[in-house]
């Protein structure tokens, strides 16, 4: 039976992103950089929620791996798997909702299921989807709309990401303008 986590830690998230995706390569590469740009960027979220950022980052990507694949959406897959190891909502609901997933899981139609996570949109969530759109797929930093290009690549014309760039683009843009101005009036 999971455990429940009272109070999460960024050591046991990056101890359950281990066991979970530590063997995918590019995938675990991506997710320790990501962590690490998020570690830089603690300071544009509120003190009491930096070790909630660093913790949401080494999960985001958890829905990769083999033992969280369900639906084959991988922000809901590792939302859910956070879920059932006893995780709070607020760190599933972060994962379900990095990176503008939510325009993502309306082509795939899961909009019902990823109901059940709320999207905060907060300085917290910004820094999340910030150091996931600032790290490239195989760890190597990247400036925004060149991480954007490349998942583009990847996955495609006909994708679902591809099919939402339109919105999803635009909208990662503006969360990285208001984590730059939040790390500008900090310095």
């Amino acid at each position: 039976m999971p455990s429940v986590l009272l109070r999460p830690t960024a050591d046991a998230a990056r101890e359950l992103a281990r066991a979970v995706i530590g063997d995918l390569g590019n995938r675990w590469l991506h997710t320790a950089a990501v962590a690490a740009r998020a570690e830089q960027l603690a300071a544009a979220v509120p003190p009491v929620d930096r070790e909630i950022l660093i913790a949401s980052a080494w999960l985001h990507d958890i829905g990769y791996g083999e033992l969280a694949r369900a639906t084959g959406f991988h922000p809901l897959d590792g939302a859910r798997l956070l879920d059932r190891h006893g995780w709070p909502i607020r760190i599933s609901s972060l994962v379900a909702n990095h990176s503008g997933a939510c325009f993502v899981a309306a082509v795939h139609g899961l909009e019902a299921e990823m109901a059940h996570y709320p999207d905060e949109a907060s300085p917290t969530s910004d820094a999340l989807t910030f150091a996931d759109q600032t790290v490239g797929s195989r760890g190597e930093p990247l400036a925004i709309d060149d991480r954007i290009a490349d998942m583009l690549h990847r996955h495609g014309p006909g994708s679902p990401n591809a099919l939402v760039a339109h919105v999803r683009t635009p909208h990662i843009r503006a969360i990285a303008d208001r984590v730059r101005a939040r790390l500008g009036a900090v310095r």
